[in-house]
């Protein structure tokens, strides 16, 4: 018998300062039993770095092939592509051909998978991924966020150029978000 997935609810007020942006963002994800809870909150992250109005959350290793954040605008055209975590260059480098009008990022959860990438996509001479945003979490803050399994989470959340602050119940966090180009 398979393993049933785990919702979890976050609530939280994001002020993504360079965009401009200060609002309650509510998602609630659905948990696979093989995820992480570095992946989950990796997900969560992606979602505040890239927001914009209308952007949902996918369904994660539910559905491994779609994105796990996804903007759509009022013709069903997708507007915004994200994906956390280890992936495949070519594959990113399709779906961002598939998508031209998308913006198309990926977040991964440490700077090391981040390089890796990159130099797995130059390796490969893929070079239409120029357009393709990339950052880094630190894994030491991915951990401190996971150190505690709620299924309800409040959470103050805001990026400052490329490094976050977190307060989740005054436990105060903050990390850089590390960028790559892939030009």
């Amino acid at each position: 018998m398979a393993l049933p997935v785990t919702l979890y609810d976050f609530q939280v007020e994001l002020s993504h300062v360079d965009l401009g942006i200060s609002q309650r963002v509510s998602l609630r994800l659905a948990r696979h039993p093989s995820e992480s809870l570095e992946r989950l909150w990796l997900r969560v992250l992606a979602h505040c770095w890239r927001y914009r109005e209308g952007s949902e959350p996918g369904p994660g290793l539910c559905e491994p092939a779609l994105p796990d954040v996804i903007a759509r605008d009022a013709t069903g055209a997708v507007t915004l592509w994200v994906r956390v975590g280890r992936q495949d260059p070519a594959k990113v480098q399709q779906e961002a051909d598939r998508n031209p009008g998308a913006e198309v990022a990926l977040l991964f959860d440490s700077p090391r998978r981040m390089e890796a990438f990159a130099a797995e996509a130059a390796e490969a001479g893929l070079s239409r991924l120029g357009r393709v945003a990339v950052a880094a979490v630190e894994p030491a803050l991915l951990a401190a966020l996971a150190s505690r399994e709620e299924r309800r989470v409040r959470l103050c959340l805001t990026i400052v150029g490329d490094h976050l602050y977190l307060d989740r119940a005054g436990e105060t966090l903050d990390g850089p978000l590390h960028r790559a180009s892939l030009a």
